[in-house]
Protein backbone atom coordinates (compact mmCIF):
# COMPACT_ATOMS: atom_id res chain seq x y z
CA UNK A 1 0.00 0.00 0.00
CA UNK A 2 1.13 3.57 -0.52
CA UNK A 3 2.57 5.71 2.23
CA UNK A 4 0.44 8.67 3.31
CA UNK A 5 1.78 12.04 2.20
CA UNK A 6 0.03 14.30 4.71
CA UNK A 7 -0.78 14.08 8.43
CA UNK A 8 -4.40 13.42 9.30
CA UNK A 9 -4.85 17.04 10.38
CA UNK A 10 -4.16 18.13 6.79
CA UNK A 11 -6.30 15.56 5.00
CA UNK A 12 -10.05 15.34 4.55
CA UNK A 13 -10.32 13.57 7.88
CA UNK A 14 -9.86 16.39 10.42
CA UNK A 15 -7.87 15.94 13.59
CA UNK A 16 -10.28 15.91 16.51
CA UNK A 17 -9.56 15.25 20.16
CA UNK A 18 -12.41 12.78 20.42
CA UNK A 19 -14.23 13.05 23.72
CA UNK A 20 -14.99 9.36 23.64
CA UNK A 21 -11.27 8.64 23.78
CA UNK A 22 -11.50 8.86 27.54
CA UNK A 23 -13.28 5.52 27.53
CA UNK A 24 -11.23 3.88 24.80
CA UNK A 25 -10.38 0.28 25.55
CA UNK A 26 -8.75 -2.46 23.55
CA UNK A 27 -9.48 -6.04 24.54
CA UNK A 28 -6.51 -8.38 24.57
CA UNK A 29 -4.00 -10.31 26.55
CA UNK A 30 -3.14 -7.11 28.38
CA UNK A 31 -4.13 -3.50 28.02
CA UNK A 32 -4.22 -0.23 29.94
CA UNK A 33 -4.61 3.47 29.37
CA UNK A 34 -2.06 6.23 29.52
CA UNK A 35 -3.09 9.70 30.72
CA UNK A 36 -2.36 10.40 34.38
CA UNK A 37 -1.02 6.89 34.95
CA UNK A 38 1.46 7.26 32.12
CA UNK A 39 2.52 10.69 33.37
CA UNK A 40 3.19 9.33 36.84
CA UNK A 41 5.10 6.28 35.62
CA UNK A 42 7.21 8.44 33.32
CA UNK A 43 7.87 11.19 35.89
CA UNK A 44 11.28 12.68 35.41
CA UNK A 45 11.74 11.05 32.03
CA UNK A 46 10.89 14.14 29.98
CA UNK A 47 11.85 17.81 30.23
CA UNK A 48 8.45 19.30 29.39
CA UNK A 49 4.99 18.61 28.05
CA UNK A 50 3.44 19.53 24.73
CA UNK A 51 0.44 21.87 24.62
CA UNK A 52 -0.79 20.42 21.33
CA UNK A 53 -4.30 18.93 21.04
CA UNK A 54 -4.78 15.63 22.84
CA UNK A 55 -4.07 12.57 20.68
CA UNK A 56 -4.87 8.91 21.21
CA UNK A 57 -2.26 6.37 20.12
CA UNK A 58 -2.55 2.59 20.26
CA UNK A 59 0.55 0.45 20.66
CA UNK A 60 -0.08 -3.20 19.79
CA UNK A 61 2.74 -5.70 20.32
CA UNK A 62 3.29 -9.44 20.12
CA UNK A 63 4.68 -9.50 23.66
CA UNK A 64 4.13 -12.63 25.74
CA UNK A 65 2.93 -12.05 29.28
CA UNK A 66 5.63 -11.64 31.91
CA UNK A 67 8.57 -10.77 29.64
CA UNK A 68 10.39 -7.81 31.20
CA UNK A 69 11.81 -6.76 27.84
CA UNK A 70 8.37 -5.54 26.81
CA UNK A 71 7.91 -3.68 30.08
CA UNK A 72 10.88 -1.56 29.01
CA UNK A 73 9.35 -0.83 25.61
CA UNK A 74 6.12 0.17 27.33
CA UNK A 75 7.94 2.51 29.74
CA UNK A 76 9.53 4.30 26.80
CA UNK A 77 6.15 4.63 25.10
CA UNK A 78 4.57 5.99 28.27
CA UNK A 79 7.34 8.55 28.72
CA UNK A 80 6.80 9.87 25.18
CA UNK A 81 3.02 9.88 25.66
CA UNK A 82 3.30 11.90 28.86
CA UNK A 83 5.55 14.45 27.15
CA UNK A 84 3.45 14.73 24.00
CA UNK A 85 -0.01 15.00 25.59
CA UNK A 86 -0.98 11.59 24.19
CA UNK A 87 -3.43 9.10 25.60
CA UNK A 88 -1.60 5.80 25.14
CA UNK A 89 -3.50 2.54 24.79
CA UNK A 90 -1.17 -0.44 25.11
CA UNK A 91 -2.22 -4.00 24.32
CA UNK A 92 -0.41 -7.20 23.46
CA UNK A 93 -0.95 -10.76 22.33
CA UNK A 94 1.68 -13.21 21.17
CA UNK A 95 -0.80 -14.99 18.90
CA UNK A 96 -0.61 -13.29 15.51
CA UNK A 97 -4.33 -13.57 14.75
CA UNK A 98 -5.27 -12.07 18.09
CA UNK A 99 -2.72 -9.30 17.65
CA UNK A 100 -4.39 -8.46 14.33
CA UNK A 101 -7.73 -8.29 16.14
CA UNK A 102 -6.25 -5.77 18.58
CA UNK A 103 -5.16 -3.59 15.65
CA UNK A 104 -8.67 -3.84 14.19
CA UNK A 105 -10.08 -2.77 17.57
CA UNK A 106 -7.86 0.31 17.45
CA UNK A 107 -9.13 1.13 13.96
CA UNK A 108 -12.73 0.71 15.09
CA UNK A 109 -12.11 3.12 17.97
CA UNK A 110 -10.71 5.72 15.53
CA UNK A 111 -7.38 6.27 17.26
CA UNK A 112 -5.07 8.96 15.90
CA UNK A 113 -2.10 6.66 15.34
CA UNK A 114 -0.97 3.06 15.72
CA UNK A 115 2.45 1.64 16.62
CA UNK A 116 2.71 -2.08 15.89
CA UNK A 117 5.20 -4.93 15.92
CA UNK A 118 5.29 -7.26 12.90
CA UNK A 119 6.75 -10.48 14.26
CA UNK A 120 4.52 -12.41 11.84
CA UNK A 121 3.94 -9.81 9.15
CA UNK A 122 1.69 -11.85 6.87
CA UNK A 123 -0.90 -12.05 9.63
CA UNK A 124 -0.88 -8.26 10.11
CA UNK A 125 -0.70 -7.19 6.46
CA UNK A 126 -4.43 -6.85 5.80
CA UNK A 127 -5.27 -5.04 9.02
CA UNK A 128 -2.38 -2.59 8.56
CA UNK A 129 -3.82 -1.82 5.12
CA UNK A 130 -7.22 -1.22 6.72
CA UNK A 131 -5.63 1.29 9.11
CA UNK A 132 -4.31 3.34 6.24
CA UNK A 133 -7.62 3.15 4.42
CA UNK A 134 -9.18 4.59 7.58
CA UNK A 135 -6.67 7.45 7.52
CA UNK A 136 -4.73 6.26 10.56
CA UNK A 137 -0.92 6.59 10.37
CA UNK A 138 1.00 3.45 11.37
CA UNK A 139 4.62 3.05 12.48
CA UNK A 140 6.50 -0.16 13.24
CA UNK A 141 8.82 -1.07 16.06
CA UNK A 142 10.95 -3.98 17.18
CA UNK A 143 9.83 -6.57 14.59
CA UNK A 144 9.25 -6.16 10.88
CA UNK A 145 12.31 -4.37 9.54
CA UNK A 146 12.28 -6.38 6.31
CA UNK A 147 8.64 -5.58 5.48
CA UNK A 148 7.77 -2.18 6.97
CA UNK A 149 8.15 -0.28 3.72
CA UNK A 150 6.24 -2.73 1.55
CA UNK A 151 3.40 -2.67 4.09
CA UNK A 152 3.32 1.11 3.89
CA UNK A 153 4.33 2.04 7.43
CA UNK A 154 5.56 5.60 7.98
CA UNK A 155 8.68 4.63 9.95
CA UNK A 156 10.35 1.73 11.72
CA UNK A 157 12.33 1.68 14.98
CA UNK A 158 14.46 -1.32 15.93
CA UNK A 159 17.58 -3.23 15.07
CA UNK A 160 18.53 -5.29 12.04
CA UNK A 161 18.26 -8.75 13.58
CA UNK A 162 20.36 -10.44 10.91
CA UNK A 163 23.18 -7.93 11.35
CA UNK A 164 22.91 -8.26 15.13
CA UNK A 165 23.10 -12.03 14.92
CA UNK A 166 26.12 -11.85 12.68
CA UNK A 167 27.82 -9.45 15.08
CA UNK A 168 27.20 -11.84 17.97
CA UNK A 169 28.45 -14.80 15.92
CA UNK A 170 31.67 -12.94 15.14
CA UNK A 171 32.17 -12.02 18.81
CA UNK A 172 31.64 -15.61 19.93
CA UNK A 173 34.01 -16.82 17.23
CA UNK A 174 36.69 -14.68 18.82
CA UNK A 175 36.30 -16.40 22.20
CA UNK A 176 37.50 -19.77 20.92
CA UNK A 177 34.11 -21.48 21.22
CA UNK A 178 33.57 -24.43 18.88
CA UNK A 179 29.95 -25.54 19.29
CA UNK A 180 27.08 -23.11 19.84
CA UNK A 181 23.52 -23.87 20.88
CA UNK A 182 21.12 -21.10 19.82
CA UNK A 183 17.88 -21.24 21.79
CA UNK A 184 14.69 -19.88 20.15
CA UNK A 185 11.78 -19.34 22.54
CA UNK A 186 9.05 -18.73 19.94
CA UNK A 187 9.22 -20.77 16.74
CA UNK A 188 8.31 -18.79 13.62
CA UNK A 189 9.04 -15.35 15.12
CA UNK A 190 10.97 -13.66 12.32
CA UNK A 191 13.15 -11.62 14.69
CA UNK A 192 14.31 -14.65 16.61
CA UNK A 193 14.87 -16.83 13.56
CA UNK A 194 16.98 -14.08 11.95
CA UNK A 195 19.13 -13.75 15.05
CA UNK A 196 20.11 -17.41 15.10
CA UNK A 197 20.58 -17.44 11.33
CA UNK A 198 22.95 -14.50 11.71
CA UNK A 199 24.94 -16.25 14.44
CA UNK A 200 25.22 -19.36 12.28
CA UNK A 201 26.43 -17.31 9.32
CA UNK A 202 29.48 -15.79 11.03
CA UNK A 203 30.33 -18.29 13.77
CA UNK A 204 33.12 -20.53 12.50
CA UNK A 205 32.17 -23.59 14.54
CA UNK A 206 29.03 -25.73 14.66
CA UNK A 207 25.67 -24.10 15.44
CA UNK A 208 22.62 -26.06 16.63
CA UNK A 209 19.13 -24.60 16.95
CA UNK A 210 16.97 -25.55 19.93
CA UNK A 211 13.29 -24.55 20.14
CA UNK A 212 11.75 -24.07 23.57
CA UNK A 213 8.47 -22.76 24.95
CA UNK A 214 9.38 -19.31 26.24
CA UNK A 215 6.16 -19.01 28.23
CA UNK A 216 7.09 -22.00 30.42
CA UNK A 217 10.45 -21.43 32.12
CA UNK A 218 10.59 -24.80 33.95
CA UNK A 219 10.19 -26.43 30.53
CA UNK A 220 12.87 -24.15 29.07
CA UNK A 221 15.29 -25.19 31.80
CA UNK A 222 14.63 -28.91 31.44
CA UNK A 223 14.91 -28.78 27.63
CA UNK A 224 18.23 -26.92 27.68
CA UNK A 225 19.54 -29.16 30.47
CA UNK A 226 18.66 -32.29 28.52
CA UNK A 227 20.37 -30.99 25.38
CA UNK A 228 23.56 -30.10 27.25
CA UNK A 229 23.66 -33.53 28.91
CA UNK A 230 23.08 -35.19 25.55
CA UNK A 231 25.91 -33.30 23.83
CA UNK A 232 28.84 -32.35 26.03
CA UNK A 233 30.66 -30.72 23.09
CA UNK A 234 28.40 -27.64 23.35
CA UNK A 235 30.61 -24.94 24.82
CA UNK A 236 28.47 -21.87 24.08
CA UNK A 237 24.77 -21.18 24.66
CA UNK A 238 23.14 -18.22 22.91
CA UNK A 239 19.73 -17.12 24.11
CA UNK A 240 17.45 -14.52 22.56
CA UNK A 241 15.98 -12.89 25.65
CA UNK A 242 17.01 -12.06 29.20
CA UNK A 243 14.57 -14.40 31.03
CA UNK A 244 15.71 -17.35 28.90
CA UNK A 245 19.37 -16.42 29.48
CA UNK A 246 18.90 -16.43 33.26
CA UNK A 247 17.14 -19.79 33.02
CA UNK A 248 20.00 -21.11 30.87
CA UNK A 249 22.42 -20.29 33.71
CA UNK A 250 20.49 -22.73 35.87
CA UNK A 251 20.39 -25.32 33.09
CA UNK A 252 24.17 -25.17 32.54
CA UNK A 253 24.70 -25.70 36.26
CA UNK A 254 22.27 -28.62 36.48
CA UNK A 255 23.78 -30.29 33.41
CA UNK A 256 27.30 -29.98 34.81
CA UNK A 257 28.24 -28.22 31.60
CA UNK A 258 31.10 -25.78 31.13
CA UNK A 259 29.29 -23.91 28.38
CA UNK A 260 29.34 -20.12 28.52
CA UNK A 261 26.26 -18.00 27.92
CA UNK A 262 25.65 -14.95 25.75
CA UNK A 263 22.29 -13.39 25.01
CA UNK A 264 20.26 -10.77 23.26
CA UNK A 265 18.47 -8.14 25.35
CA UNK A 266 18.78 -6.87 28.87
CA UNK A 267 16.92 -6.47 32.12
CA UNK A 268 18.02 -5.60 35.66
CA UNK A 269 18.77 -9.20 36.61
CA UNK A 270 20.67 -9.82 33.38
CA UNK A 271 22.90 -6.81 34.01
CA UNK A 272 23.66 -8.20 37.46
CA UNK A 273 24.55 -11.57 35.91
CA UNK A 274 27.03 -9.86 33.57
CA UNK A 275 28.56 -8.09 36.57
CA UNK A 276 28.91 -11.45 38.35
CA UNK A 277 30.31 -13.16 35.27
CA UNK A 278 27.63 -15.85 34.96
CA UNK A 279 26.72 -14.39 31.57
CA UNK A 280 29.45 -13.19 29.21
CA UNK A 281 27.72 -10.39 27.35
CA UNK A 282 24.44 -9.21 25.87
CA UNK A 283 23.32 -7.52 22.67
CA UNK A 284 21.30 -4.44 23.63
CA UNK A 285 18.72 -3.14 21.14
CA UNK A 286 17.52 -0.39 23.51
CA UNK A 287 13.83 -1.30 23.83
CA UNK A 288 13.01 1.86 25.82
CA UNK A 289 14.16 3.88 22.83
CA UNK A 290 11.99 1.82 20.47
CA UNK A 291 8.85 2.51 22.49
CA UNK A 292 9.68 6.17 22.99
CA UNK A 293 10.53 6.92 19.37
CA UNK A 294 7.53 5.04 17.97
CA UNK A 295 5.05 7.13 19.98
CA UNK A 296 6.96 10.39 19.58
CA UNK A 297 7.16 9.90 15.80
CA UNK A 298 3.37 9.80 15.55
CA UNK A 299 3.15 13.10 17.44
CA UNK A 300 5.77 14.64 15.14
CA UNK A 301 3.94 13.38 12.06
CA UNK A 302 0.61 14.79 13.24
CA UNK A 303 1.96 18.13 14.39
CA UNK A 304 4.82 18.82 11.99
CA UNK A 305 4.47 16.36 9.09
CA UNK A 306 7.77 14.63 9.93
CA UNK A 307 8.81 11.17 8.78
CA UNK A 308 11.46 9.59 10.99
CA UNK A 309 14.09 8.08 8.72
CA UNK A 310 12.61 10.16 5.91
CA UNK A 311 10.09 7.41 5.32
CA UNK A 312 12.82 5.52 3.45
CA UNK A 313 15.25 4.13 6.03
CA UNK A 314 14.64 2.48 9.41
CA UNK A 315 15.81 4.16 12.59
CA UNK A 316 18.22 1.64 14.12
CA UNK A 317 18.38 1.36 17.92
CA UNK A 318 20.98 -1.43 18.06
CA UNK A 319 23.00 -3.55 18.25
CA UNK A 320 25.36 -2.61 21.05
CA UNK A 321 27.28 -5.04 23.26
CA UNK A 322 27.12 -4.87 27.04
CA UNK A 323 29.86 -6.78 28.86
CA UNK A 324 32.06 -6.37 31.93
CA UNK A 325 33.91 -3.47 30.31
CA UNK A 326 30.85 -1.21 30.18
CA UNK A 327 28.13 -2.85 32.28
CA UNK A 328 28.65 -0.43 35.17
CA UNK A 329 27.53 2.49 33.01
CA UNK A 330 24.32 0.65 32.08
CA UNK A 331 23.48 -0.74 35.52
CA UNK A 332 21.93 2.44 36.95
CA UNK A 333 19.49 2.70 34.04
CA UNK A 334 18.68 -1.01 34.16
CA UNK A 335 17.82 -0.65 37.85
CA UNK A 336 15.12 1.86 36.84
CA UNK A 337 13.79 -0.51 34.19
CA UNK A 338 14.74 1.70 31.25
CA UNK A 339 17.60 -0.42 29.85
Amino acid sequence: MSRMSLPRSRRLVPFVAVAAAATLTLAGCSSSSGGKKAEESAAGASAGKADTPRMTVAMVTHAPSGDTFWDTIRKGAEAAAAKDNIKLIYSNDETAGDQANLVQNAIDQKVDGIAVTLAKPDALKDVVAKAEQAGIPVVGLNAGLSVWKEQGLLSFFGQDESVSGQALGTKIDGTGAEHTLCVIQAQGDVNLEERCAGVKKTFGGKTDILYVNGTDMPSVKSTITAKLKQDSSIDQVVTLGAPVALTAVQAVSEAGSKAKIATFDLNKELVSAIEKGTIEFAVDQQPYLQGYLAVDSLWLYENNGNYSGGGEAPVLTGPAFVDKSNVESVAAFAAKGTR
